[in-house]
């Protein structure tokens, strides 16, 4: 009997005991191709030995010093590193240790900021719905995921959400992609107008979306015109690339490829692989000055911020990323595994829609293509997928609630920087037949969803 409180209480979950590259190993002696980083997190793979290396000098000479009392020389060392490759005007960096700590320390910047500038009446945050920015009760505040926030609903701060920039549910028929951009965007403007520009803090949001809806790339401008309306209102723009992040999209910050710098900016997963748990917010210069020039301080904190041996570890992969031309890979490779998705779903009956950017990528599952009419609810369809793809030895990230957080499927794939053409073909081999055996499990007749 175990006495930990796993994620799902019924059912056994396997051991992993081991693994090298992009797969791990379980204690029946049982190899899984990991098609998904475990959340989008190991960009590296497993069992690097670089990684390995850095964390057993690191652990030789200081384990942890509390940032109350020390800097270290690992985490000074990774800030001037993200800094080095950060949007333009980004100019300090907020060690965290995950996700969504970066999301909450992101959250309370933004307000402090505002203060620190004499605006303490602005209090509301807008995001889009069917987001997802972290389980912490301001991260879920600021997340459009209804399902996620229905039980907590009591807890949360008041928060604003418009549409996602979803163009396979939400774009109409005939409309051309710069026309769908500006109506999404458009949303914005007007929910700000709504709310009074003095009111509102800032928009958060995911440069590609990630969990909750499954890769989805903003269309055409769409951010361009986001970040313009911001500027307009004088309203800050935090952009979540904590999943799609630090080289995941091919790029380092997925941002860059839309031509588009936020004032704040949240990163986690990949920045570490997921050899140590970190997690960062990326923040201006104009809002590092407020702080500077008012009460000279940020007030937020958490014991294990900065951890020495986190930094390191981040560290060593973003050298590893560097010195390998990993983006390169993900550019490449990327390309290869939409065309293999692409070969192998496009006339499928049952895939909707193929999408994402660079080693991030998303299938969206439907019960009939004409009309995107989704499975049954109940029928647990990306259960049943993650359940058949774990049988053929390939670890998915397979979602429910796609369009409404209770309504819709998809799949997630994010392998690791390191992955090969070889292995692509091998991965898309083994999530067709998963997909084939989930459908098939399905008892007769199937339920639909308009």
């Amino acid at each position: 009997m175990t006495r930990l409180l796993h994620r799902a209480i019924r059912g056994t979950m396997p051991v992993a005991i081991g693994g090298a590259g992009i797969t791990l190993n379980d204690a029946d002696g049982k190899s899984y191709i990991d098609a998904s980083g475990g959340a989008a997190v190991s960009c590296l793979g497993h069992g690097h030995p670089d990684v390995i290396a850095a964390l057993h000098r690191q652990a030789d000479r200081l384990a942890y010093a509390h940032t109350g009392f020390f800097t270290s020389e690992p985490a000074e060392a990774l800030a001037e590193r993200l800094i080095e490759d950060a949007p333009p005007g980004i100019s300090h960096v907020y060690l965290v240790s995950g996700g969504s700590e970066a999301v909450e320390a992101a959250l309370k910047m933004a307000r402090q900021y505002f203060v620190e500038k004499g605006e303490p009446q602005r209090r509301h945050i807008i995001a889009r719905r069917q987001s997802y920015h972290g389980n912490t009760l301001g991260a879920l505040a600021a997340g459009g995921n209804e399902l996620r926030r229905a039980q907590f609903k009591p807890l949360l701060i008041e928060t604003h959400h418009i549409d996602p920039c979803y163009a396979y549910r939400l774009q109409k028929p005939g409309e051309s992609d710069q026309a769908y951009a500006a109506r999404a965007a458009q949303q914005l403007e007007d929910k700000i107008i709504e709310l009074g520009p003095d009111q509102v803090i800032a928009f958060v949001a995911e440069t590609v979306v990630g969990a909750t809806a499954g890769a989805v790339p903003p269309v055409a401008d769409y951010l361009a015109r986001i970040r313009s309306i911001c500027d307009r209102y004088g309203i800050l723009l935090i952009l979540d690339e904590v999943m799609c992040g630090m080289g995941r999209t091919g790029t380092l910050h997925a941002c860059t490829q839309d031509g588009v710098a936020p004032d704040l900016m949240t990163l986690a997963k990949g920045l570490g692989a997921g050899y140590q748990p970190i997690g960062a917010v990326l923040l201006s210069q104009h809002i590092f000055d407020a702080f500077a020039g008012g009460s000279g301080f940020f007030q937020h904190g958490h014991t294990y911020m900065g951890h020495p041996m986190a930094a390191a570890a981040a560290l060593a992969v973003q050298d590893v990323i560097r010195r390998d031309n990993l983006l390169a890979n993900v550019a490449a490779i990327g390309a290869e595994l939409d065309r293999r998705l692409q070969e192998r779903f496009a006339d499928h009956r049952h895939v909707g829609d193929i999408r994402g950017r660079g080693l991030f990528r998303g299938l969206e599952l439907v019960a009939d293509r004409a009309t995107k009419q989704t499975f049954n609810p109940a029928l647990k369809l990306h259960a049943r997928v993650k359940q058949a793809a774990m049988a053929h030895g390939l670890m998915v990230y397979a979602m429910g609630g796609t369009i409404d957080g209770r309504h819709g499927d998809h799949v997630l794939l994010a392998p690791p920087f390191i992955v090969t053409r070889a292995d692509i073909e091998v991965i898309v081999e083994r999530l067709g037949a998963a997909i084939d055996d989930a459908i098939a499990s399905i008892p007769a007749p199937a339920g639909v969803h308009g």
